[in-house]
């Protein structure tokens, strides 16, 4: 049996770190599926951006090989994604008109910088930036970009100008000449898209795009199609990815910063969702940090190809894992076999219908809206329910660019709100145990008029110190007779801020000025019990006042027994 050699040796290529020629047969498989799957899929995606095909094979390229030498999951897929390109497609036509050579060198600008960010993301060990967006605005994301998707591509399926303006102005312009809709396109899209549909529904690793791509270039050259109507996606360049480096002003640079990090965000979040899908090894937890460095590269590498920012695919990372992929020589086989169709069979492309293209991205559209967990959300919790809608009305109605970064403000005000809704809980004793749990309607415990126990179940910061300050003064204002003993179970404070830290400091003082002995009981967090010290709550709250239960203290400082 061959010997493994340990991952933490390989700097570079590291999921290869233990490959073994068993293998081989798997990983080429995987690939070859991969490849099938990706081709048309990067081709449609290089379209919904506005780039020739042949740029979506340099991105697939790109990302395959930086992902493969810097990354750490073993399955995942880095390439053109759906899910980003209408964001920074949008960015870029502030700046340029689609298609120009500026359009195409901000472009590879801006995946430079994307690439340098994540780079630096993953240096720094950022990644709980991928935890900024909250599942209900991720999924209101994508159900947004999913509307942008396909009042994009319907056109182009319809056979009908592209209309310009607003988002919801197209969507009404396009409705109102739906009767002029070309029969062929109308017939080619959606028939790419049943037979896609249909080949997703029967199994996942059949290449239904690839299949229908290749019967819809079949229909148009057999009936002559172009002649009635059928755009085409006409000659193909065969070219390999050069280096090259965009030649802009700096101001142009600066200009491209905001949409880098809104974009750089969004790669580390379904990086970060997919390395966490599809884990190497899953009894170990995802390397997320190595794999946004893996995704830097990839990025970097696309710029430096000529091509656009790159992603993780989580359903590109399925399918590897699906048909037995072990390695990323997987997503290497793969990109070797796009780099020999560009070099080889570019001409093949010349009769593929537009239409085609735009029918492989209404099922992409369609795939990414989850509807089952709208509802689900709707049905559990209505008010993020509400952050669904907002968020998807956002990315609909607004710019995309700024609907992505008010989904992001409204995932951090909703964590925030739930933060500031912390309240003040009370604790009873257990009958017959030494456990002090928080009061419920659900059990019956027991109370001890002289001793008030009670905690909060978040950390303690500025959003919500006043508030404890007031609950605990109105409780023990408010108590019949007043307590002797305060004790604060403090194993949900897994924080303490400045602003808190003064606060409680305060709040200490005048308790005990007020005759109430204050104690403390499981401040389990070392960065909690740091910050005491560092505070120095202790010079008012004495460490022989802190104690690893509630029954302790209470045997310590009241001596009483529940009643």
């Amino acid at each position: 049996m061959a010997q493994q050699v340990p991952e933490n040796r390989w700097p570079l290529f590291r999921s290869l770190g233990s490959f073994r020629l068993a293998d081989l047969p798997g990983d080429l498989i995987a690939g070859l599926t991969l490849a099938a799957i990706a081709i048309p899929e990067q081709m449609a995606t290089a379209r919904l951006g506005g780039f020739s095909p042949q740029i979506g094979f340099f991105a697939f390229i790109a990302g395959s090989i930086g992902f493969a030498m810097f990354g750490a999951n073993r399955f995942l897929s880095c390439g053109a994604d759906s899910t980003i390109t209408p964001i920074f497609a949008g960015g870029l036509l502030l700046m340029a008109t689609s298609g120009s050579l500026d359009y195409q060198a901000l472009a590879v600008a801006l995946a430079l910088m994307v690439g340098v960010i994540l780079i630096a993301g993953s240096l720094f060990r950022l990644g709980w930036v991928a935890n900024l967006l909250s599942t209900p605005v991720t999924t209101g994301f994508l159900a947004g970009i999913s509307v942008h998707i396909l009042a994009s591509q319907m056109p182009g399926v319809l056979g009908l100008p592209a209309p310009k303006g607003p988002m919801l102005d197209r969507i009404g312009e396009l409705a109102r000449h739906v009767g002029e809709s070309n029969l062929y396109t109308v017939c080619i899209g959606f028939g790419v898209l049943a037979v896609v549909w249909g080949s997703e529904k029967i199994s996942a690793r059949i290449p239904g795009a690839l299949i229908a791509l290749v019967a819809a270039t079949a229909a148009v050259v057999w009936a002559s199609l172009e002649s009635k109507g059928v755009s085409v996606v006409g000659a193909v360049p065969a070219t390999l990815p050069t280096s090259s480096f965009p030649d802009i002003s700096p101001e142009r640079w600066a200009k491209l910063v905001p949409l880098a990090l809104l974009i750089s965000i969004v790669i580390m979040v379904q990086t970060a969702a997919t390395t966490r899908s599809f884990p190497s090894d899953p009894d170990k937890p995802a390397d997320v940090d190595r794999d946004f460095l893996g995704a830097g590269a990839g990025n970097v590498l696309a710029g430096l190809f000529g091509a656009f920012p790159v992603d993780a695919s989580p359903p590109r990372t399925g399918i590897v894992s699906e048909t037995g992929g072990r390695t990323q020589l997987s997503g290497l086989f793969a990109a070797a076999i796009v780099l020999a169709l560009l070099a080889f069979g570019a001409a093949l492309l010349r009769h593929v219908p537009e239409a085609a293209l735009g029918g492989v991205l209404l099922f992409v559209a369609l795939r990414i809206i989850r509807v089952r967990q709208i509802v689900t959300i709707y049905r559990q919790s209505p008010g993020e329910f509400l952050l669904v809608v907002a968020t998807a009305m956002a990315i609909i109605v607004l710019p995309i660019e700024q609907g992505v970064a008010v989904g992001i403000a409204l995932s951090l005000l909703h964590g925030i709100w739930s933060v500031t809704r912390a309240r003040l809980v009370a604790f009873e004793h257990v009958p017959g145990t030494t456990i002090w749990w928080p009061v419920s309607s659900h059990t019956a415990g027991e109370h001890d008029s002289r001793v008030a126990v009670v905690g909060l179940q978040a950390p303690l910061t500025f959003l919500n110190a006043e508030v404890f300050r007031s609950d605990v003064l109105d409780l023990l204002k408010h108590s019949k007779p007043r307590p002797k003993l305060l004790v604060l179970e403090a194993s949900g404070i897994l924080e303490v801020d400045f602003t808190a830290a003064q606060i409680m400091l305060d709040l200490i003082k005048e308790i005990q000025a007020d005759g109430v002995t204050v104690a403390v009981a499981r401040l389990e967090s070392t960065r909690a019990q740091q910050a005491f010290a560092r505070f120095e709550l202790y010079d008012v709250l004495p460490k022989d006042h802190v104690f690893r239960s509630v029954d302790e203290a209470i045997r310590t400082l009241a001596e009483t027994k529940p009643t």
